[in-house]
């Protein structure tokens, strides 16, 4: 993904955007900054109103209060049909009795555009999309992967300022939309349009967006680039939504510049950082999976973030092996290690005594 231009922020805002439907609040007090020729992603669990907000910005809903801005202009009371806006849903939508090629033309046609233009357009979308050979095949004749790429033609075909993607790749199947997530991102930079799409899928939205904004209970929690969601999640909610974690709550027992130390029920656990709080108060401290790790026999030279447990499960997913272990205060923990050689014998089985361990680096504080 390349990263898009910082001085082109603001693109796309949202104002404190707020969407009621009776009683309930579906979207709340929500403020988003788009910059221009980015990938931006929702992201959040079903219900968390994500796709509420893609809707006001498609215009099919309007909002309760605020103001949602494209380029520096108010389009909050204007109608879909009157938005630079095109947007691809998750079913595809596709004309079932056209084929691909008048599929694509269909918004070109009743813009009344002259007809030398349209095929030209046409034609820039098929080669764009690597279809020009189906263009006479109707949509129940391609697979998945072929209409997605036409539905994506068919938007892209009247240049829109503003792309919207609901649930892109929600309709195929695991190989293909990895696959497909690749190929989606490329042709989009390649036009230059900006995008916000929704998605519940972690994985795609890590793949696909340059930045993501993770959502719960209609609140925008955190925007970040892919990294900064992962690796420096602000609240509980983030570190628990995005990958797999560990989370150990306790009390501050030490704070000083460049360490902490947090008291739990599992032992001490030491952070290479200060947090700036004060002395008991309550604190999580998140560790990821693959930065922990673990062995048999008990390492040399470490005395800190150092545990014991009893292997209770273990997967291996090929590329990589995930291990629970059940501490003496009966928490579990994930660690996982990649397999990095085919011929290796895994020593650690079910049921096996483990050391297990981080260094300082390693952890996130959250205090939320």
């Amino acid at each position: 993904m390349n990263a898009p231009d910082p001085s082109l922020d603001g693109f796309l805002r949202t104002e404190h955007v707020v969407k009621r439907f009776d009683d309930v609040v579906a979207v709340s007090d929500v403020s988003i900054s788009v910059r221009r020729g980015e990938i931006f992603a929702l992201l959040g669990s079903s219900g968390c109103g994500k796709s509420t907000l893609l809707r006001m910005l498609a215009g099919f809903e309007q909002p309760t209060s605020g103001a949602v801005l494209l380029n520096g202009e108010d389009i909050s009371k204007l109608p879909p049909y009157e938005r630079p806006i095109n947007m691809m849903f998750q079913s595809y939508a596709l004309f079932p009795h056209l084929s691909v090629w008048d599929n694509i033309a269909f918004g070109l046609k009743r813009e009344a555009m002259p007809r030398a233009q349209i095929e030209q357009r046409v034609e820039e979308m098929l080669a764009l999309v690597q279809l020009q050979s189906y263009a006479k095949r109707k949509p129940h004749q391609l697979s998945g992967g072929q209409q997605q790429r036409v539905a994506l033609a068919r938007s892209l075909a009247k240049k829109p300022q503003l792309l919207l993607l609901d649930e892109p790749l929600g309709a195929l199947d695991k190989k293909l939309r990895e696959r497909t997530q690749f190929e989606l991102v490329n042709i989009i930079e390649s036009v230059g349009v900006t995008c916000v799409m929704v998605t519940h899928d972690q994985e795609e939205a890590m793949t696909m967006a340059s930045r993501i904004a993770v959502m719960s209970a209609g609140q925008v929690l955190q925007v970040g680039t892919p990294k900064e969601i992962y690796e420096y999640p602000n609240c509980r909610f983030v570190a628990d939504f995005i990958g797999n974690i560990n989370l150990f709550d306790g009390k501050l027992t030490l704070d000083e510049t460049n360490r902490c130390e947090v008291t739990t029920d599992e032992g001490v656990l030491h952070v290479g950082h200060g947090v700036t709080g004060s002395p008991g108060m309550p604190l999580t401290v998140a560790v990821r999976p693959e930065k922990i790790h673990i062995a048999k026999d008990r390492p040399d030279g470490v005395v800190q973030n150092l545990f014991t447990g009893k292997v209770r499960e273990i997967a291996y997913l090929g590329s990589y092996s995930t291990y629970v272990v059940a501490m003496a205060s009966g928490k579990l923990i994930k660690v996982t290690g990649t397999n990095t050689s085919r011929t290796e014998a895994g020593d650690i089985t079910w049921d096996d005594a483990v050391f297990f361990w981080w260094d300082g680096a390693a952890p996130v504080v959250l205090t939320h």
